[in-house]
């Protein structure tokens, strides 16, 4: 299993310093969000810093690029990082794509099947496999004059999608290469929802779901002591809450016996209550949405819990944790090189 640190906003010069680091502590690689910075400069910041790390985006905001626009990006990040490369793709939520990125939305399911199915047509012609001819319900492409076409080079571009529910599930087992897990997930959620979903549309497409890499970001909070572990756990708990004011993942908490939790902070972030949000997620809601261990007992909980499940493990509190402590280095080292070289 491998394993990755998430990446959020940074400057070009902290993340080659960072991709370096990790890269000598036995990580496997970085995963790049797309929020107040996209991630394409970062990527390639950190290409350039540690040749040997696997870099994704978790994820790329789909909608407001042409799929041309995209494959182009991976299709150039592939070959610099001689294959390291996996993009991930978003639809992130319709606010943000009409109101901030002016695009268009609905319907975000079978339009983001559109956009991996247009991307795909891009990169096949970029490889010579044929002319560009992708006329989808909203994408049409079907102009590449040699010109204007990339270098050929040898490196596929594995495209993952992030997915909840369980239309955008089967989608991926039906369409992409791996998926991208909500940070906000439960056991129960993976193994009675997820991975049934995935097996479904896999079985559409007549592939084996086992084809379908998990990629899984984890709320991981380690430290030896209550003091150690305070800052992480304040921030697993406040991103918990935060996911969870969403009403359509209300199912998360309801399913595991907390019913109403997601109202409850949905009316507190209507308030502005930050406060009250954080202090509505109790340590027996966490206990299914956060890995809290000793650090000598971290990898040993990651393998328990997502042995067999997932392909990647993304510390979602990392890169904090390493920036606030030059002790964490070594430490978060330890469990990656734990995790990566278990049987």
């Amino acid at each position: 299993m491998h394993i990755d640190v998430m990446v959020t906003s940074s400057r070009w010069s902290a993340v080659a310093e960072l991709a370096r680091s990790l890269e000598s502590e036995g990580f496997s690689g970085l995963l790049f969000t797309e929020s107040g910075q996209t991630p394409w400069m970062k990527l390639a910041a950190a290409a350039t810093a540690a040749p040997t790390l696997d870099l994704s985006t978790g994820v790329a905001v789909a909608f407001p690029r042409s799929p041309m626009v995209t494959a182009s990006l991976a299709w150039e990040l592939a070959e610099e990082t001689e294959g390291r490369f996996r993009l991930g793709l978003g639809s992130q939520v319709k606010a943000h794509i009409e109101r901030r990125y002016s695009s268009e939305f609905d319907p975000p399911g079978p339009r983001l099947k559109d956009y991996v199915l247009a991307v795909r047509a891009c990169l096949r012609a970029f490889a010579g496999e044929g002319a560009l001819h992708h006329e989808g319900p909203y994408y049409n492409l079907t102009l590449l004059p040699p010109t204007w076409a990339p270098r050929p080079h040898p490196h596929p571009v594995p495209i993952d999608v992030s997915a909840v529910g369980p239309w955008m599930c089967a989608m991926a087992g039906e369409v992409a290469d791996g998926l991208h897990v909500h940070p906000l997930h439960s056991l129960p959620y993976l193994h009675d929802r997820l991975l049934p979903a995935v097996a479904e549309g896999a079985a559409r497409a007549g592939r084996d779901p086992s084809e379908v890499e998990l990629t899984i970001p984890v709320f991981a909070v380690p430290g030896d002591t209550p003091e150690e572990q305070a800052s992480m756990l304040a921030l697993a708990r406040t991103q918990v809450a935060f996911y969870g004011s969403t009403r359509n993942y209300a199912f998360q908490f309801d399913d595991l016996g907390f019913e109403g939790t997601s109202a409850k902070l949905n009316e507190r972030l209507k308030a502005g209550d930050l406060n009250g949000m954080a202090s509505t997620i109790t340590d027996e809601m966490l206990e299914h949405f956060a890995v809290v261990a000793r650090w000598d007992e971290l990898a040993d909980r990651l393998l328990e819990r997502y042995r067999g499940v997932a392909t990647r493990l993304v510390m979602y509190t990392g890169e904090p944790s390493i920036r606030g402590d030059e002790k964490a280095l070594g430490r978060w080292g330890e469990v990656a090189r734990a995790v990566r070289s278990a049987q």
